[in-house]
């Protein structure tokens, strides 16, 4: 694995300086939650940005929602194409004169994995693999893509740290090795550089509270704000390692940026490095929506069996993305949970008349 000859902690390296610089960008899972805010912040920062999207999973709403907060001078620098990475046409098309690819796009959630185990293939890892020869054949500087906290498996070490990993617990975690492993085969063999930034469960603004697959806080939040329970997997005692997007947009900034010579691989934990178990998690969020609807009579929380393919405890070990690339996260839960939940309180009150579904997930997915 070769290392990154950079100059991240010393003053050679400023990331709002490397900003200024003009470079065009890619961005894959444009619509989605994480990709809408990283495009926000390019198109702040005064880049030039193409986006790719099938809106599977992803929504107009969030492609708007950014477009009015950059306002129509920004957008302008924006181009997006409508498509599916599972097309290699479509990659190839996306990828042309691009600079810095920042590859979001995938099927997440394990139980969507364990019921569609080739669709989240054919996504995950078949879309990958195109969207990596894609940039290789255009000449890309550099590919970023979101790797995962699922990786991990049932390795029972903690905090978790990038060089040991377990067996993968579900078809989802799966594909997000073999994404690593061939990003460095392309290091290897095409002298690409790439970094995978591994996601420690990802929440704020315009994650989707609603359908079979949504993550834990934002539904948590809409089932609070509807008068209903939240239904907790297991004994409570379940810990993740909750990450605001501000962090991980951060990250894929300074992953992107952070100057390095000839070809190299680097896998990075993305996350905060603090333990909150879903007990905890809960009590967090009913504080959060109070502050914001005081009248707020949250139902107490139901427990339910374990969930298949769910990790137990989380952890991260935050030390190497500090170390190289200079990420230092700026928002613990608690600050994010307080910064999300107006927009949450709002998306709850456009679905008044259509309450959850009470099968919808109640764990934590492991990024």
């Amino acid at each position: 694995m070769h290392e990154f000859a950079l100059a991240s902690l010393s003053a050679d390296f400023d990331l709002a300086k490397a900003l200024g610089g003009s470079r065009r960008w890619l961005i894959t899972g444009s619509a989605g939650f994480i990709g809408s805010h990283l495009l926000q912040a390019l198109l702040h920062a005064g880049q030039e940005v193409l986006s790719l999207d099938n809106f599977a999973t992803g929504y107009q709403r969030n492609l708007d929602d950014v477009r009015r907060t950059v306002g129509e001078q920004a957008w302008s620098r924006h181009h997006f194409i409508e498509g599916d990475i599972v097309d290699p046409s479509v990659c190839r098309r996306a990828c042309e004169g691009v600079d810095i690819v920042l590859h979001q796009a995938a099927l997440g959630s394990v139980p969507r994995s364990l019921e569609d185990p080739l669709r989240t293939h054919a996504v995950n890892a078949t879309g990958f693999l195109n969207m990596l020869v894609a940039a290789r054949d255009a000449g890309c500087q550099r590919f970023v893509f979101a790797a995962s906290s699922s990786t991990y498996g049932d390795h029972p070490g903690l905090p978790k740290v990038e060089e040991r990993i377990g067996n993968p617990l579900s078809p989802y975690a799966v594909t997000k090795v073999v994404d690593e492993m061939y990003a460095g085969v392309f290091t290897r063999n095409y002298r690409m550089q790439t970094v995978g930034l591994r996601y420690f469960n990802v929440f704020g603004p315009r994650q989707d509270p609603r359908g079979a697959y949504a993550a834990v806080i934002p539904n948590w939040a809409n089932r609070i704000l509807h008068g209903e329970p939240c239904l907790i997997n297991g004994d409570g005692r379940t810990t993740r390692d909750f990450c605001f997007i501000d962090n991980v947009v951060q990250a894929n900034l300074r992953a992107a940026l952070v100057p390095a010579e000839g070809p190299c691989h680097e896998i990075f934990n993305i996350a905060v490095g603090e333990q909150t178990t879903l007990t905890q998690l809960h009590d967090l969020l009913v504080e959060a929506l109070r502050a914001q609807v005081p009248e707020l009579k949250p139902r107490p929380a139901e427990y339910r069996d374990f969930r298949a393919g769910d990790v137990r405890h989380s952890l991260a070990d935050v030390a190497k993305a500090h170390r190289l690339l200079g990420y230092v996260p700026t928002h613990n839960v608690r600050e994010g949970l307080r910064l999300s939940m107006p927009w949450y309180v709002q998306a709850a009150a456009g679905q008044a008349s259509e309450p959850m579904s009470a099968c919808a997930p109640a764990g934590a997915n492991a990024g």
